[in-house]
């Protein structure tokens, strides 16, 4: 049995902030979903360069670029830092 690495550090940003947020490891990647309405927040996709993720925003009809140039990538936490601070990612959460 393999263990998720990226998805436990997921999961425990989550909860020392409190939770709130649902983690689906979904295809290529982790969707995280609103724990209070179930709204799409934020899509992180792993590029295989270590830890670097694309960090996804839900447009209302797919996953899309987070970021005024394109999509932003970046090392796991700070995607996880970026769209915890971010309230466009909050919008329909």
């Amino acid at each position: 049995m393999s263990v998720d690495a990226m998805l436990e550090r997921i999961e425990r940003f989550n909860r020392t902030r409190g939770g709130g947020v649902i983690v689906r490891k979904v295809a290529r990647g982790y969707t995280l979903l609103s724990g209070h309405n179930g709204a799409p927040v934020a899509r992180f996709r792993p590029t295989g360069d270590g830890d670097k993720v694309k960090v996804l925003w839900w447009n209302g009809e797919s996953w899309g670029a987070s970021g005024p140039f394109g999509v932003a990538t970046m090392p796991l936490d700070r995607a996880l830092d970026y769209v915890a601070n971010d309230p466009d990612f909050w919008i329909n959460a």
